[in-house]
């Protein structure tokens, strides 16, 4: 599901909502999320998952295409675990 799917399908479910309010609070909850991962913060959705970053540290990598041996830099990347329940949801079928 892209994000304009989304808020179609919220829009559908909620026709008492204009849709560009709806993309308004989209856009904010995810520049929330995003905010927080930057500060280092981590985002728990109860039911949901969490969010969430990890350090990977500098190491030696190696080029696909020439096989030689390239030095790749630390980097921060997003992580997310899913919640107990969206795991249970998901193995259960539904």
């Amino acid at each position: 599901m892209t994000k304009s799917e989304l808020i179609a399908r919220l829009a559908a479910r909620n026709p008492h909502l204009y849709q560009r309010d709806i993309e308004r609070i989209i856009a904010t909850v995810f520049d929330e999320i995003a905010d927080a991962l930057a500060r280092g913060d981590r985002v728990e959705l109860r039911g949901f998952g969490a969010f969430s970053v990890k350090q990977r540290y500098a190491r030696t990598g190696r080029n696909p295409r020439t096989g030689a041996t390239v030095s790749v830099g630390p980097k921060q990347t997003p992580f997310f675990k899913t919640g107990k329940e969206m795991r249970e949801r998901l193995n259960d079928g539904g």
